[in-house]
C-alpha cells in the first residue's frame, strides 16, 4: 500500500490543543472516569494530557500493533493486554484513549476487552467512527495523518531504522 495523497500534518501545539479539546468533551459527559486505558503507542501522549486535565491517576496500557513500517495497516497484533482489575464490570468507569481510529479494527479489539468503557480519540476516519464514542476531528479515509513525533522539518524515520553513523 502506498501512502495516501492527502496529508494532514499535526504540530505539537495543535496536538496539545486537540487533546485538551478531547478532555473538555469528556469532562462534559455525565460520567465519572476512574481510569484510562491508553492504546499504545499513539494514545500515550493524549493520555498524559487527558489524565492531567481530568485528574485521573490510574493509567493502564493495552499494546496493539496495527501499522507496520508506518505505511501499511495490517492485522492487529495484541502485544500486551489489560489488567483483570480494569476488565471487571466490562470496563465501566474506564475511558480508552487513542490518537486515531482509522478502520476501527484496533478499537473493535479493545472494545471486546472493555465493552462498557468509553472510547475516545483525537482523530477519526469514516470507517472507524462507529467504533468510538467521542472524537475531536474527522478526516477523510484517504488522508494520512502526520503526527508530531513522526516529523522534523521533513518526515523522520525512527532512530532504530535510520542508518547508523558507525
Amino acid at each position: 500500500m502506498s501512502l495516501p495523497e492527502k496529508a494532514f500534518p499535526v504540530s505539537w501545539d495543535q496536538f496539545h490543543r486537540d487533546a485538551r479539546a478531547l478532555a473538555w468533551r469528556l469532562a462534559g459527559l455525565e460520567q465519572t472516569f476512574t481510569a484510562i486505558v491508553c492504546v499504545t503507542r499513539g494514545g500515550l501522549v493524549p493520555s498524559a494530557i487527558i489524565s492531567r486535565e481530568l485528574e485521573i491517576r490510574l493509567i493502564e496500557t493495552v499494546c496493539i500493533a496495527s501499522y507496520h513500517d508506518y505505511t501499511d495497516q495490517g492485522e492487529t497484533l495484541l502485544l500486551k493486554g489489560i489488567s483483570e482489575e480494569l476488565k471487571k464490570n466490562g470496563g465501566e468507569g474506564v475511558v480508552i484513549i487513542d490518537d486515531l481510529t482509522d478502520t476501527g479494527n484496533t478499537a473493535r479489539e479493545v472494545r471486546e476487552m472493555l465493552p462498557k468503557a468509553h472510547f475516545a480519540c483525537l482523530y477519526a476516519k469514516p470507517q472507524g467512527v462507529p467504533m468510538v464514542d467521542t472524537f475531536v476531528t474527522e478526516v477523510s479515509q484517504d488522508t494520512w495523518i502526520y503526527f508530531p513525533w513522526d516529523m522534523g522539518f521533513t518526515y523522520q524515520a525512527p532512530i532504530k531504522k535510520a542508518p547508523s553513523d558507525k
